[in-house]
């Protein structure tokens, strides 16, 4: 399979150190090589192609712009770089990198002892170990300020009761970094929990139309009992592990551009081979054109609009309002670019001989998962105002 030649009307790439578009470039081999000759057959039968772990492994992508324990200290603009690559390959995959990277490494590397940190942080960089992250519960999505799951210090232990869902890597993992409201006033802190405690269950979630080369799974913990030695030291209040999901949306605002890469490609070859009419191709006509360019444009948009999101990381001057607009507008392009390549093949953009409707089932749960559209409008919405609006 020929290597992906990109998605540059405006001379993106002058714009990218050397190193960023080197890193651009190992991730996009690897999903050319690696990825998209399995991919639909894991989408049609709901499997997670687990035997990508050592290779995303070996090429550095767990904790990517994490600094030592074995990670490659990328630039975060490079870390974004790769997300974009192998969200082009599926949502699922990037999906499983982001949650190991910057919801199970990065809240241990911020918030863990340096004991926790020298135990994990290894493992999880080479793949030995897997890792996920449990704050979203059946009854709590957006506002997780309100969940319900406890956790009660009895001598030097804390005993752990409640349910966490939608929970990327849950059954995979031998480590989940799990959020609870502790007796000092609900204050919420993070625990370690590991594989094959008592009293912790993890369970697959199944019957899913989307991210179906993911493990979706459900947490529930019954009286399970973790050293204290488990607490997260440095965790504090909910905005420790929203902390986190900024991480994360950071890496799905570039993952956005990549499915939606996938999917303009996919319909400009489609519509220059298709003929139709007087045997012109479809190319020709106004209207697929005009769809055509509405994609390009968003796309050079979301470019720069995640370069400099990414600069601003990499200098220390990122806001979360920044990284909510990056996410929000980033996956919106995705999906939309996603309906209207799917218009462009018409019958055939049902078909999985085609990504088009994988990336647009993909990309329905990614608009709603680490903050749905609208909560990061709010977002928006509260810094330029002044006045939250999430009641």
């Amino acid at each position: 399979m020929p290597s992906f030649p990109g998605v540059d009307f405006m001379e993106f790439d002058s714009l990218l150190h050397d190193e960023e578009k080197l890193a651009r470039q190992t991730a996009r081999q690897f999903v050319d090589d690696e990825v998209l000759p399995i991919i639909e057959k894991h989408n049609r039968e709901a499997t997670m192609p687990t035997q990508l772990i050592p290779t995303m492994a070996d090429l550095g992508f767990f904790g990517a712009n994490l600094k030592g324990y074995g990670c490659a200290e990328m630039s975060n603009v490079a870390y974004g770089l790769v997300m974009q690559e192998l969200e082009r390959g599926d949502s699922g995959l990037r999906s499983f990198v982001s949650v190991q990277s910057a919801l199970v490494m990065y809240p241990i590397y911020t918030f863990g002892s340096d004991a926790q940190k020298k135990k994990w942080l290894p493992l999880l960089q080479s793949g030995k170990a897997i890792g996920c992250f449990g704050l979203t519960e059946p009854q709590f999505g957006s506002n997780p300020g309100g969940m319900t799951t406890r956790a009660i210090k009895k001598g030097n232990r804390y005993v752990l009761n409640g349910e966490k869902l939608w929970i990327t890597n849950g059954t995979l993992a031998d480590v989940a970094v799990v959020w609870a409201k502790t007796e000092e006033n609900d204050r919420v802190r993070g625990f370690l929990i590991e594989k094959g405690t008592p009293g912790f269950k993890a369970y697959d979630i199944h019957g899913k139309w989307s991210l179906r080369a993911s493990v979706t799974s459900g947490l529930s913990m019954t009286d399970c009992e973790i050293p204290a030695e488990n607490l997260l030291p440095e965790s504090g209040g909910l905005k420790s592990p929203l902390m986190c999901l900024n991480q994360a949306r950071y890496g799905i605002g570039w993952g956005g551009l990549g499915a939606a890469m996938a999917c303009y490609s996919t319909a400009l070859q489609y519509a220059k081979t298709r003929t139709q009419f007087n045997n012109k191709p479809i190319a020709s006509h106004q209207l697929v054109q005009e769809k055509l360019a509405w994609m390009i444009t968003e796309i050079t948009k979301g470019q720069l609009l995640a370069l400099q999101v990414g600069r601003l990381k990499d200098a220390g001057r990122v806001a979360h309002y920044h990284i909510s607009m990056l996410k929000m507008n980033n996956v919106w392009v995705g999906l939309e670019t996603a309906r209207k390549a799917r218009d462009i093949l018409g019958a055939n953009g049902i078909v999985d001989d085609y990504c088009i409707m994988r990336h647009m089932n993909n990309l329905e749960s990614v608009y709603t998962y680490e903050g749905t559209h609208d909560i990061h409008k709010l977002i928006i919405g509260e810094y330029i105002t002044g006045i939250p609006a999430y009641a």
